[in-house]
């Protein structure tokens, strides 16, 4: 994975002028993704946001930016870090008022979706896969991927039995013995990996799918009534990220 360092600057510079804060927090809850081991969970276990923010920091781990979303509407989470893409669009689509004020990092490779060894299945031959049963987390970037990469090889959505599940969930399902292909990241990733082959990988893949990539999400309402909470949150990751 890369951490996006000269955005993250940039972040920081364009929260400094939104103005200060206006609401007194005496916590700030962010979600996180902890599939990712990225350079500010230092900070995070070493309680530097806390130092800085003079606040308690609560981090609530989630295993996909879908629920991040939710959590925000419901105001039970202040900052989402590394959500996805994907889910941040279809919350915003959907009416959520939400804003980006940072890119987190890119993970094209650590995101794909996994085809069973057994069905001896790859780029040559994935008319195959028509009829075939396949688990992933909709409206994400897995979700994504697999649209890009379907369509790469002349599928479509419908040519598949589509079950919503999390990576976690359908990473054990495929373990034991269920569905013909699942879509996930991180570790789940991994797990499926031990039981079947990809498709696309490196370039080839970033060529059909783009640079995948998760950004730092918040409720504008959030932003603007606590722009120093956001601007002091911002510059303790981008020292971590350098």
């Amino acid at each position: 994975m890369k951490i996006t360092k000269t955005l993250t600057a940039m972040a920081v510079a364009l929260a400094a002028t939104t103005g200060t804060s206006a609401m007194a927090l005496d916590e700030l809850v962010v979600g996180y993704f902890m599939e990712w081991p990225t350079a500010n969970q230092y900070a995070q276990h070493n309680k530097l946001y806390d130092e800085a923010l003079g606040i308690p920091v609560k981090w609530v781990s989630f295993d996909a930016g879908t629920a991040m979303s939710a959590a925000m509407a419901s105001g039970d989470v202040h900052i989402s870090y590394s959500q996805g893409v994907t889910p941040f669009l279809v919350a915003t689509a959907a009416g959520q008022d939400l804003q980006v004020i940072d890119i987190a990092e890119t993970y094209s490779d650590n995101n794909n979706c996994v085809v069973r060894s057994s069905l001896e299945i790859d780029a040559d031959n994935t008319n195959e896969l028509k009829g075939k049963q396949v688990a992933l987390p909709i409206g994400t970037a897995a979700h994504s991927d697999f649209l890009a990469q379907i369509g790469h090889f002349g599928l479509a959505e419908s040519d598949f039995k589509i079950v919503d599940m999390t990576p976690v969930d359908s990473a054990a399902a495929f373990a034991s013995g269920e569905f013909d292909m699942v879509c996930g990241w991180g570790g789940p990733l991994r797990r499926m990996k031990e039981h079947g082959n990809v498709l696309l990988s490196g370039p080839a893949k970033e060529a059909v799918s783009g640079v995948i990539y998760d950004v730092t999400s918040t409720p504008s309402s959030f932003a603007e009534a606590n722009a120093d909470v956001v601007t002091t949150f911002l510059k303790v990751t981008s020292e971590m990220n350098t």
